[in-house]
């Protein structure tokens, strides 16, 4: 499974061109350690949009779905550092979605990162289920290294006292990952299986996006404190 762990943090969120390089310098040099530091935690990518809004997208697998409601994680959240807390303010059209890795095929993380977005309901959610069992198979595609499925978990989704997301009507969405060695491969898998003829039994997507991967950081590149 190229997923590594059971649960991920996805959060993505724009920001105002006046304070891009403090957020990128953040993001760069304190948050994304910080996060891959807490127990349960196993590694953060970063993205930044090719074609998808919002700009930025991070992803944080984690061992399991609890480590993300464990004390350790609520304790960094309730204590964030004052860098952290003048940076989130400024978040704009934040998304932060908890949720399960249910489906992980393929071996390997790339360079570009496909977003899909759905919405299932209680009816259509095992259908859908299997339907995209067989669909996510990077086999399949030239350039295409590893798909995934993320089933989020509302209880757990949206703001914090210190993080400004959206608490969406779309809480219980599911989101599927894409991992290309390029954009074209990435963006013609969406065409093909999620946005043109060949996309049922599915709808129109809530929304798709393409994302270049900015940098990696895994549990095992930290130094020991």
């Amino acid at each position: 499974m190229p997923l590594a762990g059971k649960g991920m943090l996805l959060t993505s969120m724009n920001i105002d061109a006046s304070d891009e390089a403090d957020f990128n310098r953040w993001y760069d040099r304190e948050h994304l350690e910080e996060r891959v530091a807490i127990e349960g935690f196993l590694e953060a990518r970063r993205y930044v949009a090719h074609a998808a809004n919002p700009k930025y997208l991070c992803l944080y697998s984690t061992a399991t779905l609890d480590v993300l409601d464990s004390p350790a994680y609520k304790a960094r959240l309730a204590n964030p550092t004052d860098w952290s807390r003048q940076t989130m303010a400024r978040f704009k059209d934040m998304l932060r979605v908890v949720a399960r890795i249910t489906i992980s095929n393929g071996t390997g993380r790339a360079a570009a990162l496909g977003v899909v977005r759905l919405r299932p309901t209680l009816d259509n959610a095992a259908p859908w289920r299997d339907a995209l069992q067989e669909r996510l198979a990077p086999e399949k595609h030239a350039g295409i290294i590893s798909m995934h499925l993320l089933e989020s978990e509302p209880e757990l989704s949206g703001t914090t006292p210190e993080i400004p997301a959206v608490r969406n009507e779309g809480a219980r969405d599911w989101f599927v990952l894409i991992d290309g060695t390029h954009i074209g491969a990435v963006s013609a898998v969406i065409a093909e299986r999620f946005t043109g003829p060949a996309a049922s039994p599915f709808p129109p997507p809530v929304s798709v996006g393409t994302y270049s991967l900015m940098w990696d950081l895994a549990k095992s590149d930290i130094a020991p404190s």
